[in-house]
């Protein structure tokens, strides 16, 4: 038995749960097949790379694709959980398959964001705040000059704006 293979024991548990094969030309052995799958899921490796043991790589991949569109794979997988609820092996409470995945942006990979203008959270100058403010219309100081308005005789005789705030 080559590693990711099923034992002889494991094979005996599900043998029976297989299609029977019907029209067309011979089918190449389910255990075989089933092999080549657990190799491809264990290794993590490309379809291509299957070993010349398990047979064509296509042949595997059609019939990984087939069982999990017939049914084939869940027929497996609830014989398996009904043998071991009858051993009392499950706890329900417990037992989850989870088969989805979340795809991650970009950004969670380490890219950097692409710069959006969100008008709520930076809302542009107005030509008008920047008049009242003496500054022009992509003057910080117009910002400022908004949020904290100075009274005149604050600063008597001085001017608050960017121009001539270096005097």
């Amino acid at each position: 038995m080559a590693r990711y293979e099923l034992s002889d024991g494991h094979w005996n548990l599900i043998k029976g749960l297989f299609p029977k094969q019907g029209r067309g030309g011979r089918w190449n052995d389910h255990r075989t097949m089933l092999n080549g799958m657990l190799w491809i899921l264990r290794s993590g490796a490309p379809w291509r790379d299957l070993p010349e043991r398990y047979g064509k790589w296509k042949s595997v991949y059609h019939r990984f694709n087939r069982w999990r569109g017939d049914g084939t794979f869940d027929r497996i997988l609830k014989s398996l959980r009904i043998r071991l609820d009858k051993q009392g092996k499950i706890d329900w409470d417990l037992w989850l398959v989870d088969g989805s995945n979340v795809r991650a942006s970009r950004v969670a990979a380490g890219a950097r964001k692409k710069r959006t203008r969100d008008s709520t959270a930076n809302p542009p100058t107005t030509h008008w705040v920047a008049a009242a403010a003496d500054g022009e219309a992509n003057s910080t100081w117009s910002l400022t000059a908004t949020a904290f308005p100075l009274s005149s005789d604050s600063l008597p005789g001085k001017r608050t704006n960017r121009r001539n705030s270096r005097r």
